[in-house]
């Protein structure tokens, strides 16, 4: 079978993406939580905070390096692979990424090490600021990333000069008819991955009787955020999907399995298993009128269908349709795990209860899944456009040797491979070495002297400690 270059080049790139978006889906989330929980400390002096911070402090360096790395390679894969897109998008996309660099990238990276480092080398105060510029920081980075990815999806404010396309007007190049929805989105995405990773874990060391005081004060938390970003999302994801059902009708047909021209009363597929050769779907378990109704607010309401665009202007039917199924499904058992641990906290049985427990820890990845699942659904959806409506893939694909590709693509993915297996290893090594107990937590904070402001909260620490 002869090798086909742009094929592997889009491999490549999938395979590049869907390993670094791994990461920043846990960072934003969790330097938001950090921030938070020292903002607590210094409120209100429960050590429990400064402890959560701490320990939660070093999964989210090494998360953080391991997300710097992965997106580095990126941008050099725009030149390599795709030079042609690069040359006649650079104008609008070039200064997007520049500005990302600039502001979110160096801000964080200014403030990182004071973060990660100055516990004994500046006030509480200065190190708490820090801590907060270096969250804004990965929320800044999204915004950039997602408004350059969002002009890809639905591109305005643009003019094409001599085949390049050129900004007319920034503010609809960056405030792009999709942009809200999908920031919005993707903020929550990683918030709610965060929540359940810190859910997780927690539930974990109260399963096994550690870090009790901790432990408690992290779950409970981290399900009162579930509470109320879950069924947000939901929400969310409702405006973003009648957004995409405005723009980009055919992701939508691919999603929902609808494959006439258009059909009125569609039904929400459950399970299908869409056949491209035949344009239909096999052992398909729907609900009645419930898509027409949730994308068109209508009961019998119209949708677009596959069939009313050419066979090659449709994207993968399968890989959108299941992937988009896994993202939703995840989100509804966070919605019913955050209703159920709300029951039980009424009850006064939320650290108690084993089958919640232990729904937590099996739910630990499941905000990295979903969120995966979501950039799927979102990226294979667009296909076969780059640019959607404007720019096809395989126009602006370089013209590579398909061997070359065939040996990078293979090189990334066992490096890619090996670096998440060496990530896996030192998260759950630090994870199975717990917090630091409250001498080793007083030393790192305050160095050997405990000033004499902060001996009450250490007394307290100690005395939690003894009491669980």
């Amino acid at each position: 079978m002869e090798l086909d270059a742009a094929l592997l080049s889009r491999v490549q790139f999938a395979l590049t993406v869907s390993f670094h978006i791994l990461f920043p889906s846990v960072t934003i989330g969790l330097a938001t939580f950090i921030a938070v929980w020292e903002g607590l400390w210094l409120k209100t002096r429960n050590p429990v905070y400064l402890q959560l911070a701490k320990f939660w402090i070093k999964p989210f360096a090494i998360t953080f390096g391991m997300g710097v790395v992965s997106g580095i390679v990126l941008s050099y894969e725009f030149g390599t692979n795709f030079s042609e897109f690069s040359r006649i998008t650079g104008p609008v996309l070039g200064p997007l990424m520049a500005y990302e660099v600039l502001t979110a990238f160096f801000l964080e990276a200014g403030f990182l090490g004071v973060m990660l480092f100055g516990w004994q080398r500046v006030s509480e105060k200065l190190h708490f600021f820090a801590t907060v510029v270096v969250a804004l920081g990965t929320w800044l980075s999204a915004f950039w990333i997602i408004v350059a990815n969002s002009w890809m999806q639905t591109p305005a404010g643009y003019e094409v000069v001599d085949g390049v396309y050129q900004v007319a007007s920034w503010s609809e190049v960056i405030f792009n008819p999709s942009m809200p929805y999908r920031l919005a989105h993707m903020l929550l995405a990683t918030l709610l991955t965060a929540t359940f990773l810190i859910a997780g874990i927690c539930a974990w060391y109260l399963l096994r009787q550690r870090h009790q005081p901790m432990a408690r004060k992290g779950l409970s938390m981290a399900l009162w955020a579930a509470l109320a970003l879950a069924p947000l999302q939901a929400l969310v994801g409702d405006f973003h999907g009648l957004n995409v059902k405005e723009h980009q009708p055919i992701k939508v047909a691919a999603m929902e399995g609808i494959w006439p021209e258009t059909e009125k009363g569609a039904p929400l597929l459950v399970f299908a298993i869409p056949d491209m050769e035949n344009e239909t779907n096999h052992f398909e378990i729907g609900i009645p009128h419930l898509a027409s109704l949730i994308l068109a607010h209508e009961f019998n309401g119209e949708l677009q269908g596959l069939k009313s665009v050419a066979p090659e202007d449709r994207p993968p039917v399968p890989v959108v349709f299941f992937s988009f199924r896994i993202m939703v499904g995840i989100g509804v058992l966070m919605i019913a795990l955050a209703f159920y641990a709300y029951w039980l906290r009424r009850k006064d049985r939320m650290f108690t209860d084993r089958r919640l427990l232990r729904a937590c820890v099996a739910l630990t990845p499941a905000g990295v899944i979903a969120t995966v699942s979501g950039w799927y659904v979102v990226e294979v959806g667009r296909q076969p456009w780059l640019v959607n409506g404007l720019i096809r893939t395989v126009d602006v694909v370089s013209p590579l040797p398909a061997e070359r590709v065939l040996f990078s693509l293979t090189l990334f993915a066992v490096t890619y491979s090996l670096l998440l297996c060496v990530y896996l290893y030192f998260m759950a090594k630090l994870i199975r070495k717990g917090a630091p107990d409250a001498s080793t937590l007083k030393d790192q904070v305050f160095g050997t002297q405990t000033p004499g402001y902060a001996k009450a909260w250490v007394k307290r620490f100690e005395q939690l400690e003894k009491a669980h």
